[in-house]
């Protein structure tokens, strides 16, 4: 059982460790982004794409924010998510996006 720090991403990784992922083996994380605007979100997607991530975007009907899907082939480790993460959000904040945090159905 691995000790993840008290927050979000351990709190989510400790779900993931329980619902019976081996955390030891790779699984497809699927991270997202909210963008501001149609023309943010291509362009973020693009962006995302270079860096290895498999990208898809999708409007958030009746808002007028869109979403960037990320999904990453990877460990489900703390400072795994956690650099992703923050990866995703330099890239994003320079169009006025942000990371809205990762989800995973594991790979039990």
């Amino acid at each position: 059982m691995t000790d993840f720090p008290n927050d979000a991403d351990g709190d989510s990784l400790r779900r993931v460790q329980d619902s019976g992922s081996d955390l030891s083996s790779p699984m497809s994380i699927d991270f997202t982004i909210i963008a501001p605007n149609e023309h943010a979100a291509r362009t973020i997607a693009d962006l995302v794409s270079a860096q290895g991530l498999d990208p898809s975007i999708s409007d958030n009907e009746g808002k007028s924010t869109w979403s960037v899907y990320c999904s990453k082939f990877m460990l489900a480790t703390y400072d795994g998510v956690v650099a992703v993460q923050a990866q995703l959000n330099e890239i994003a904040a320079r169009y006025g996006g942000r990371c809205d945090g990762w989800a995973t159905f594991g790979n039990s």
